[in-house]
């Protein structure tokens, strides 16, 4: 283990559900004493998979095993439950695992939830001094980095007051800069970071860049930020109910995420013609969709044009363009007047939508579309005059530009699903 900062060997974690015993001391007992030989629970349900859910208990970690090396920048992803932040605090010693051995090597710091590790009464000049006789640190080195923590974490005029009065912003900013200066080798960071502002942000995650490749530090990062991991990381895990689904490069990793929500956008190029993606009345009908590009960089602007024609009289005519993220959440639902006036059978109309650059985050962004007349925008029993083209497409595909890999661009502007999307729709002919 010369190298290698973590190891992690066949690693569970079982939480009981409602109850948090058997119901008798006898059989507590008797559990805790299996367990402790390396043997079955006694009592646990015979015939099913030993990491089968219940109605008593689940699995939180199944299975896991992997080595992490000294300086690795790894991130962690996956879905909401997927199993990231049992894992953070298993390995920050929060929590203890069901089954299975860590070995850790170094001192650990973690910032996992807002104000952990902070005593309330205390001022935050006083709560660093805690933090850092928590690593086993003397108080004549505190005193020298002292200056430097403060400085970082940029609350100079507000450290000597209680942090029970401070902002959930201030209380990660001061946790950040001192689990970043205090003597640690391996710096641990749940979904913590997202509190703070952009600015912040930007700031933490250069630092943690820095710490491991200037000192060598160990860094585990768990967000659901994925232009924060990529930009930061090495090295990426994917989990997925408890499981590690892939354990590979940062780009390996992302892809394999992302691509595990396209369920039917990924098997081949489909046609419009497809009438499993389609829906509507038949009164109007997409004829052509096409993007300018199949991939674009945050610094371009991206184009869709799309060509339409009626097959039945219409009352004005409207378009929704309806964008979604890796995790199948609506972030944008934009709707645009197309023709303010009625509209006859066998019209024919080509359009140009513009989403300006810098207005989306690098990702994946399935893609819906839709039209329809004021009598579809009604809440009649059955919508009708409409047709909705249903992720038809290839996803939206954004990646950073050249000059801004460093950046975690996006957070400033938008945020999952609170997002105000700005298109510009012009007739063409």
């Amino acid at each position: 283990m010369s190298n290698t900062a973590i190891q992690i060997e066949n690693l569970s974690k079982k939480y009981r559900l409602g109850l948090i015993n058997s119901g008798t001391l006898y059989k507590d007992i008797q559990t805790w004493i299996a367990l402790k030989r390396g043997k079955e629970d006694p009592h646990s349900q015979i015939g099913s998979n030993k990491y089968n859910n219940t109605e008593d208990y689940f699995w939180a970690l199944k299975d896991i095993s992997l080595e992490i090396k000294q300086g690795d920048r790894v991130g962690i992803i996956g879905k909401n439950g997927a199993g990231k932040s049992t894992l953070l605090k298993i390995l920050s010693r929060i929590t203890a695992p069901t089954e299975g051995i860590v070995k850790i090597k170094g001192r650990v710091a973690s910032l996992l939830e807002v104000g952990t590790g902070f005593h309330a009464e205390l001022t935050g000049r006083e709560n660093i001094y805690l933090n850092g006789a928590i690593l086993g640190m003397k108080k004549k080195r505190i005193d020298k980095k002292l200056d430097e923590i403060i400085a970082f974490s940029g609350i100079e005029h507000h450290i000597d007051t209680p942090v029970k009065r401070y902002s959930s912003g201030m209380y990660v900013r001061l946790a950040f800069a001192v689990a970043a200066h205090l003597d640690s080798d391996i710096l641990i960071a749940d979904e913590v970071l997202a509190v703070g502002d952009a600015e912040f942000q930007k700031k933490a995650l250069g630092k943690m860049e820095d710490l491991s490749k200037g000192e060598g530090r160990t860094v585990l990062f768990v967000s659901h930020n994925i232009g924060a991991v990529k930009s930061l990381c090495n090295t990426g895990i994917v989990l997925d109910k408890g499981r590690i689904i892939i354990f590979d490069s940062i780009s390996s990793a992302i892809d394999m995420y992302e691509n595990s929500f396209s369920y039917k956008l990924n098997d081949k190029d489909l046609e419009i013609n497809d009438e499993i993606f389609r829906r509507g009345s038949n009164s109007i009908r997409f004829n052509s969709v096409s993007f300018s590009k199949e991939k674009y960089f945050t610094d371009e602007n991206i184009y869709l044009s799309f060509t339409l024609q009626t097959l039945y009289p219409l009352n004005k005519l409207y378009f929704c363009l309806l964008l979604k993220n890796y995790a199948r959440i609506t972030i944008s639902t934009d709707y645009h007047n197309l023709v303010d006036t009625k509209i006859d059978t066998g019209y024919i109309g080509s359009f140009q939508l513009e989403i300006p650059k810098n207005t989306l985050r690098p990702g994946k962004y399935p893609v819906y579309l839709w039209i329809g007349d004021e009598d579809a925008l009604r809440p009649y029993p059955c919508q009708k005059n409409y047709e909705l083209l249903d992720e038809y497409l290839k996803p939206l595909f954004i990646e950073l530009s050249s000059n801004e890999k460093n950046s975690i661009y996006g957070e400033e502007r938008l945020t999952e699903g609170f997002f105000y999307l700005n298109t510009n729709i012009e007739k063409l002919n």
